[in-house]
């Protein structure tokens, strides 16, 4: 399938999803079409409350503050989990000891930490590049790990039959079986930063988007709610972009489906 094909497949995933949603909530198909509106509001008065959100200049203003919190999440997270990652891939003794808790850390529900964040970093951002942080690290880290004891024992022996030292080995063998690794993971990992920062919004902030959300919320009002959503959604796809941009430049010369490096 061509990209152009596969764009008017995705745009038409997405009519058909609008017109199902304006098919509910404008026609008593489950109930009174009060009813379906108050649960849902209509595709019309989202898009109308988004065009204003984006028209008063409001909107903007809680974007750049996700996006901070968003950006310095995945910094912060990706750079402790490269750094301990390796660390521990390379030091055996060190990874026996500490498993236990690092299993235990990453199995905590991370929304239990939010509260305890808030009151250790105030309701500012840093709470939630906080939430942010415990999400990324352990993604990245889990990657960085297995990518370097993963390293092929014959490309081992070769290269320290070349004469290469520890220094050396550092950095043309273990480096890029790390970071390929987690280049891999680069869209989980700016996703979970994401989340972070608008879970961090939802439970305890006053700008963001999360908290644009529930701000609508409390007050019951579902367009405002449904109008969020959109607006985030389109924020994760503008990321994820932005992403998908900086991954190809990383790994162009990562063999393509023929084995040819890409261009």
């Amino acid at each position: 399938m061509t990209r152009f094909k596969l764009l008017l497949a995705q745009i038409g995933v997405g009519l058909v999803l609008l017109a199902l949603w304006h098919l509910v909530t404008n026609y008593p198909i489950f109930g009174t079409v009060k009813n379906a509106q108050f649960f849902f509001s209509t595709p019309g008065d989202v898009m109308l409350r988004v065009v204003r959100e984006f028209a008063s200049g409001e909107i903007w203003r809680h974007l750049w503050i996700t996006l901070q919190e968003t950006v310095l999440a995945f910094v912060f997270g990706a750079g402790g989990g490269i750094l301990m990652g390796f660390l521990f891939a390379r030091r055996e003794l060190l990874a026996a000891v500490f498993d236990p808790y690092i299993k235990a850390a990453n199995a905590l529900p991370r929304v239990v930490l939010a509260p305890i964040f808030a009151l250790w970093f105030g309701l500012g951002i840093w709470s939630k590049v906080a939430l942010g942080f415990t999400l990324v690290f352990f993604i990245v880290f889990f990657n960085v790990y297995q990518g370097v004891r993963e390293v092929s024992p014959t490309v081992l022996a070769n290269a320290r039959m070349l004469g290469m030292n520890e220094r050396q080995l550092l950095r043309h063998v273990y480096w890029p079986a790390a970071l390929t690794w987690m280049f891999s993971s680069l869209h989980t990992s700016v996703g979970f930063a994401l989340v972070g920062a608008v879970v961090g919004e939802y439970l305890g902030s006053s700008a963001g988007l999360g908290y644009k959300i529930q701000e609508a919320e409390s007050v019951f009002d579902v367009t405002g709610v449904f109008a969020g959503m959109v607006i985030l959604a389109v924020f994760v796809l503008v990321i994820d972009s932005i992403v998908t941009v900086i991954e190809n430049r990383l790994l162009v010369w990562r063999p393509g489906p023929g084995g040819v490096g890409k261009s």
